[in-house]
C-alpha cells in the first residue's frame, strides 16, 4: 500500500501527549458548541450539556495538575479553557430565554 492509498483510518492515532490530549477535549467542546463540524456526522450539532462538561473536566484538570505541569502546558490549557468559556457564554446569550 502505498501513502496515497493511506486512509486516516489506517494511520495510528497518537496518544501519550498531555497537550494533545487537552486539545482533543477542546475539540469535543468546540463541536459540542456547534462551532465545527463533527468529521464523523458531517454537521454541526449543538448538545450544551456536554460542552459544559468539558469545560468542567478541563477546568478539573487543570485543578488536578496544578503545579505539575511545564509553563507550555499551563498556557495551553489556561488558554483552551478560557476559549471554550467565551464561546460558551456567547452560545448561551443567543439562546431564547427559558420560562
Amino acid at each position: 500500500m502505498t501513502d496515497e492509498q493511506l486512509t486516516a483510518a489506517d494511520m495510528p492515532l497518537p496518544g501519550g501527549s498531555f497537550r494533545l490530549f487537552i486539545t482533543r477535549l477542546s475539540y469535543q467542546g468546540l463541536m459540542s458548541l456547534g462551532i465545527i463540524e463533527n468529521p464523523l456526522t458531517n454537521n454541526k450539532a449543538m448538545n450544551l450539556p456536554n460542552a459544559k462538561m468539558l469545560i468542567e473536566d478541563l477546568e478539573m484538570i487543570r485543578d488536578k495538575t496544578r503545579g505539575n505541569l511545564d509553563e507550555d502546558e499551563d498556557e495551553h490549557l489556561s488558554k483552551l479553557i478560557s476559549d471554550l468559556q467565551s464561546a460558551y457564554r456567547q452560545v448561551m446569550q443567543k439562546q431564547p430565554a427559558t420560562e
